[in-house]
């Protein structure tokens, strides 16, 4: 099973390096997918409920599906081959014939009857080198009435003029029809224009070629989804004579973007129709409307660099417009959206420099947008809510170049009710400059509204400032910048010492820092990181124990500054084994579980308490020596075999984890006083 594996992943690989163009490349794969069914045989994958069928790439193929539809895989002879009664697969080569009768072969029947009608039939059966984008019979059925009458009513001049718009006057195959090209037909040599996609999509004017390269003896059929029509007018000429777009001509020759649309190019634009623009707050949308630099950036949002035909769009894609950011654009079934919606009104209205796309809804980037507009457009409706109650809109509205702190919804507990002291919780949570985190660095000070500085912490994993760290990347609106941040920002409210007296939990901590005589050492304005032992961790000591250690003053500190450490370790800096160099000379393990910090397998059960001179993680039990790590197998060798321990060393390396503890502490306590001698 494994060798079958890799040779088809072997097979892949050398498909991708051989194949001559993206086409070739999703047509190898499908007569890979399909040779168990016999020679020159292609899958095909058909989106259920409809008669739409592709060639089969590996992603489409292992997902099974096209536009977020299921499939189903068919098993169909592969261009130029057919079948043979008795045998397996298509072992036969179709048989070379002139390309009228191509036509009646490979699904274009009703093409070949107007062919005749339009007295085509002579020049198609006769000598020469065509390519004949033939409509399939589909395409013709697909046609509205009122065209399709206009056609078969003059077949002489109008029909026979557009089939003739179907055809080039050589022979091209897909491998040469290469992405961006035009090609002069035979109707007054008007031009015929061709996109080969990297997903192995191709389109003649947006028509998608269904059965390409059925070679015939006097040149070569590609069928195609629909029937062509001649292009003349560029981007900036459709829009200037379509009443539903009169906003959108407006807004482009503001925005100074007239002459873009008029030049040559394959760009893809996404039309705001007028209803589109009606759906926008009239505030909001006279706001952006005078300010050019909005403006601009918002119908740029609207344009991509390249040309995309929905035809061309079978998954969801990111795709760079001019105004610099992305955009998703995909499909759901038969409807084309973006980012998600479908939204999509009317597509492939074809110009001579790209493609127009109606859709019902006006996009509005970030950077066009104010700072409150950000944050209601993002997951932080409850701390949008919240700066609105606190009368920050002014600020979130204008001009001033701030940053926001935006908490997620579920960073907020217990009652939100709006009190002065929340008030002042909000507003500083804006920052009174516009910054980047990229740019943010450890130890940076951050003023904010409320005239308090904020601390930068800057960890492996995470950038945090004070106690939240940065969930998100940065949303960059008009004036100003927006951090979503995963918990609501305590700013300290006095030193360590402060701290812990004002919190009931740490009475019993607090007698002991001051019987340690270690009240100075907290005191002083240096960065701690404290794992704070509450009440509780202290009576869970026997008490004995407990009594012991609250009479020795120098047994005491050292337990406590096995709690604590001189750097700044906010929970959102811990990750897996992580270890924290502790004042009394070791090491302590950390780790985070299910959002939980873990220290020596303790659980952190309250974190980040800031203070001015560092930070505070309750935990419930006194911090213990983890026992030493049992020597494990090298990696790169069997293990050696075991050998008897001496009684003696096992004795010696059996002790309790209380007395690891204790002899840790002891032997920190001999250094120090040697140190002192």
């Amino acid at each position: 099973m494994n060798v079958c594996a890799l040779a088809l992943g072997l097979a892949l690989v050398l498909t991708v390096c051989v194949a001559r163009s993206p086409f070739q490349a999703v047509l190898q794969h499908s007569r890979i997918r399909g040779r168990t069914h016999g020679p020159n045989v292609c899958a095909m994958q058909q989106i259920k409920g409809t008669s739409k069928k592709y060639f089969t790439n590996c992603k489409q193929w292992y997902h099974r599906k096209i536009c977020g539809k299921p499939t189903v895989i068919t098993y169909e002879c592969c261009p130029g081959y057919e079948k043979i009664p008795g045998e397996k697969g298509c072992p036969a080569a179709l048989p070379l014939v002139n390309i009228y009768s191509t036509l009646g072969m490979v699904g274009a029947s009703t093409t070949q009857m107007y062919s005749d009608r339009a007295q085509l039939r002579e020049e198609i059966e006769g000598p020469g080198s065509f390519t004949f984008f033939a409509p399939s019979n589909k395409a013709w059925e697909s046609l509205p009435t009122e065209i399709l009458d206009a056609l078969v009513s003059n077949v002489n001049i109008e029909l026979l003029n557009a089939l003739h718009y179907h055809m080039v006057s050589r022979r091209l195959t897909s491998e040469e029809l290469k992405h961006g090209s035009t090609f002069s037909s035979m109707y007054q040599d008007a031009p015929v224009h061709i996109h080969h996609y990297s997903n192995g999509i191709v389109t003649v004017n947006c028509a998608r070629l269904v059965k390409p390269d059925q070679h015939a003896t006097n040149g070569i059929v590609h069928v195609v989804d629909r029937v062509i029509t001649a292009i003349s007018n560029n981007m900036q000429s459709i829009i200037d004579i379509d009443d539903d777009l009169e906003t959108l001509r407006t807004a482009f020759a503001a925005a100074g973007l007239t002459t873009m649309l008029e030049n040559e190019g394959h760009y893809t634009v996404f039309a705001p129709t007028n209803d589109a623009f009606e759906k926008i707050p009239r505030e909001t949308l006279n706001r952006i409307l005078g300010d050019p630099i909005a403006l601009k950036d918002l119908l740029n949002y609207h344009i991509l660099k390249n040309m995309h035909c929905a035809e061309s769009i079978v998954s969801g894609t990111p795709m760079e417009t001019l105004q610099g950011t992305m955009l998703e654009v995909g499909c759901d079934g038969e409807h084309m959206t973006l980012n998600g919606k479908a939204i999509i009104t009317k597509t492939d209205q074809l110009a001579t420099n790209g493609v127009i796309h109606y859709i019902g809804e006006l996009l509005i980037p970030d950077s066009a947008k104010t700072l409150l507009e950000l944050a209601e457009s993002s997951s932080v409706s409850t701390a949008t809510r919240m700066f609105v109650e606190a009368g920050l809109t002014p600020h979130l509205t204008g001009s001033e170049a701030l940053t926001m702190l935006a908490p997620l919804n579920d960073a907020f507990k217990g009652s939100m009710t709006m009190t002065p002291s929340m008030r002042k919780l909000m507003s500083n949570h804006v920052l009174k400059e516009q910054l980047s985190s990229k740019a943010l660095y450890h130890g940076q000070e951050l003023e904010t509204l409320g005239g308090l500085k904020l601390r930068v912490f800057v960890y492996r994993k995470n950038l945090c400032i004070e106690n939240a760290c940065i969930a998100a990347h940065d949303k960059v609106g008009r004036y100003a910048t927006m951090f979503t941040v995963d918990k609501v920002i305590t700013p300290p409210m006095g030193n360590i010492m402060d701290v812990l007296k004002a919190d009931d939990r740490f009475i019993t901590l607090v007698n002991a820092i001051q019987t340690a005589g270690m009240t100075e050492l907290l005191n002083q304005q240096k960065v701690f990181t404290f794992f704070a032992p509450t009440n509780d961790a202290f009576n869970a000591l026997p008490q004995d124990e407990r009594n012991r250690l609250m009479r020795d003053p120098q047994h005491l500190s050292g337990v406590l500054k096995y709690h604590l450490g001189e750097s700044m370790l906010v929970s959102g800096g811990v990750s897996s084994h992580t270890r924290f160099q502790t004042l009394q000379g070791e090491k302590l393990e950390l780790g985070l579980r299910n959002y939980t910090v873990y220290v020596n397998k303790i659980p952190v059960a309250d974190a980040d308490l800031m203070a001015t001179n560092g930070i505070i993680h309750a935990v419930n039990s006194i911090i213990r020596p983890l026992p030493p790590k049992v020597d494990r197998e090298q990696s790169d060798g069997p293990a050696a075999p075991l050998r008897a321990i001496p009684a003696s060393r096992a004795d010696s390396r059996g002790f309790r984890n209380d007395d690891l503890f204790n002899k840790v502490l002891n032997s920190h306590s001999s250094k120090m006083i040697s140190r002192r001698q």
